[in-house]
């Protein structure tokens, strides 16, 4: 990995202003949507990430013409001519992403098959597609397993049905909103995950005709339809990108306004991140304000001098503290004064990163019990989901090697943060979620450079 190591010459704060643009998790997933219709599809506001470009060239296998569109970050998708893949060509091409696995419903939906290769992704913990599976079995299809994947069939079509997640699943409402809009007859999903990137996939399926209603209780209900069109979509912006970005400014005691950033996607961080002694102010009202018409606005993070304040946190489905938050917070909360707890409760092995910044100087303990208060699936089993942070700790700079997308921004961050010169080796798995981050890295002052 010698051509993808960062230098980070840690101890300065971040200064100035980024921008987020389409979520990661929404993006793919409506790019996955563009195959169920049978018109072009135009999104916008897409982030030239690594996840993106599986997508596309999964869709470009599949026969489905992809182009730049006028705008920068715009992609026009024509599924007009959809054609069948080589299982090859696809194991190749999906290596590192979980995606390939939404594409079951549409291409049964458009071709009469599909297939799964072996799933890549993130290492942080089994994530199962044993619910996807039978999902789609209940929706009629047949699946046959080979040693390079899933073969999948539907002779007789797709069929609306009644599911229950045992755990609100973001990854297989997915695949059940997908499959049952084009499905015959009615299908109730009841445990279903609502996070916003769920609503936004609604409503980009609304737009291509689809007609799915919201229930309270985490309860959908999908009444399938025999056509659906093309869609334009700007996309909600990530929300996960912009709480990195934000936790940043709070390590390294520094400054940043995120571009696009917005408030009703991230209350419940923002929330924690004041409880901590952060500050931020909500930017997206500029546009009235004398002599900066026109500006787009965001949010506004910063460090306000003095103590940051210890936190006990529970990860959890929206409208809880989002899984994806926690890792970058936490190199904050080795800032913070007393001790802090993260109680993990939606990935079973995702502390494995803070090992890393106890090479840098943290304090930092990981338990199987479930110290947030409230006892959640991954108690009393072999699993170390909790932690307990001691701060403040002082950073020292470390050579960092990147396990996973989110752990791995954190380690940047820890490195920006610590005083000295750190390595941080598998950099470009941060391409995977974090649109250019090396530039935004530069426009806020890091001082960074390839080795």
């Amino acid at each position: 990995m010698t051509d993808d190591v960062l230098v980070v010459h840690g101890g300065a704060p971040l200064h100035g202003q980024i921008r987020v643009r389409g979520a990661k998790n929404l993006v793919s997933k409506a790019m996955v949507a563009a195959l169920l219709g049978e018109s072009p599809s135009r999104l916008f506001d897409v982030p030239a990430i690594r996840d993106v470009e599986v997508v596309r060239g999964l869709l470009e296998l599949h026969g489905v013409k992809v182009s730049d569109g006028v705008d920068n970050g715009e992609l026009v998708m024509d599924p007009t001519h959809v054609e069948t893949a080589s299982s090859d060509e696809i194991n190749v091409h999906a290596g590192s992403s979980r995606i390939p696995i939404l594409f079951c419903g549409p291409l049964l939906h458009r071709l009469g098959h599909a297939f799964i290769p072996d799933l890549g992704g993130c290492h942080i913990g089994p994530r199962p597609i044993d619910f996807h599976i039978q999902a789609l079995r209940q929706f009629g299809a047949i699946v046959d397993k080979t040693p390079e994947g899933m073969h999948l069939t539907a002779p007789n079509g797709l069929h609306g049905t009644k599911l229950e997640l045992p755990y609100p699943s973001v990854g297989a409402t997915e695949q059940v909103l997908l499959t049952a809009a084009r499905a015959e007859g009615v299908t109730e999903l009841r445990n279903a995950a609502i996070e916003p990137e769920i609503i936004d996939l609604i409503c980009v399926l609304q737009k291509m005709g689809a007609i799915i209603t919201v229930h309270t209780d985490r309860v959908i209900e999908i009444l399938g339809v025999s056509r659906l069109h093309g869609y334009h979509h700007r996309p909600i912006p990530d929300r996960i990108e912009a709480a990195s970005w934000a936790a940043a400014a709070l390590a390294t005691r520094g400054e940043i306004e995120v571009l696009g950033a917005r408030q009703a996607d991230m209350m419940t961080f923002l929330n924690v991140f004041r409880s901590i002694g952060g500050e931020f102010e909500i930017t997206d009202d500029r546009v009235s304000r004398p002599g900066v018409t026109g500006a787009e606005g965001g949010i506004r993070f910063w460090h306000p001098g003095g103590e940051l304040q210890a936190v006990a946190l529970e990860t959890d489905v929206h409208p809880g503290f989002m899984t994806d938050w926690q890792q970058p917070l936490v190199v904050a909360l080795t800032q913070a004064h007393g001790l802090s707890i993260m109680h993990e409760t939606v990935y079973e092995q995702r502390l494995g990163y803070t090992d890393a910044l106890n090479q840098m100087g943290a304090t930092i303990q990981v338990y199987r019990d479930c110290l947030g208060g409230t006892p959640c699936r991954f108690g009393r089993r072999n699993f170390k989901h909790s932690a307990v942070i001691a701060g403040p700790s002082k950073l020292h700079a470390a050579e960092l090697v990147i396990p996973d997308l989110r752990a791995g921004f954190s380690h940047l961050i820890a490195a920006l943060a610590a005083e000295g010169t750190s390595r941080v080796y598998g950099v470009d798995l941060i391409n995977r979620g974090y649109e250019h981050f090396e530039g935004k890295l530069a426009a806020l002052g890091a001082r960074v450079e390839r080795l």
